[in-house]
């Protein structure tokens, strides 16, 4: 379901919002278990087309969740400053909404060689060797974008 910002004036573009979520350093992906007991986790990601890619391991509690309901939030914040003065916060941030999926083959590849121009870009031939040598101990999963919305207060 999709919920209208409450604080309109708040609200980014799009393609503010889109920007953010390119350019942050990480986010955090929400899922819920079979219970709907919620579970938020920090990760690397990385933006490609009209998806986010993220690896992880080949078992815990993310996956567990993935494979019960594979329906996630992923936000980003990014730069923030607290106003002490004005009981407020500087901040932007981004909220997608969108389903969970492994990859596999070319499109696994495809994910994580998108996370070496973002977090190792002066070590790309390495990280290809690195991840040549620990594809089968990682799985990579692709969120749709199915709704993105931007927050700012500057």
């Amino acid at each position: 379901m999709r919920h209208e910002l409450r604080n309109k004036k708040r609200g980014i573009a799009e393609s503010e919002a889109r920007e953010l979520l390119e350019r942050g350093e990480y986010g955090i992906l929400s899922t819920c278990d079979a219970d709907g007991q919620p579970y938020g986790i920090p990760l690397s990601y990385c933006v490609i087309d009209n998806a986010i890619y993220f690896h992880c391991a080949v078992e815990g509690h993310k996956l567990e969740n993935l494979a019960a309901n594979n329906k996630v939030s992923f936000c980003v914040v990014g730069k923030t400053e607290v106003l002490p003065d004005q009981f407020a916060t500087r901040f932007e941030s981004v909220v997608v909404s969108g389903k969970a999926a492994e990859v596999f083959d070319k499109e696994k590849q495809l994910g994580l060689e998108g996370l070496l121009p973002k977090y190792s870009a002066e070590f790309v031939a390495e990280g290809l060797n690195y991840i040549d040598a620990a594809r089968e101990q990682t799985r990579v999963f692709r969120i749709s974008i199915d709704n993105i919305t931007g927050k700012a207060r500057r």
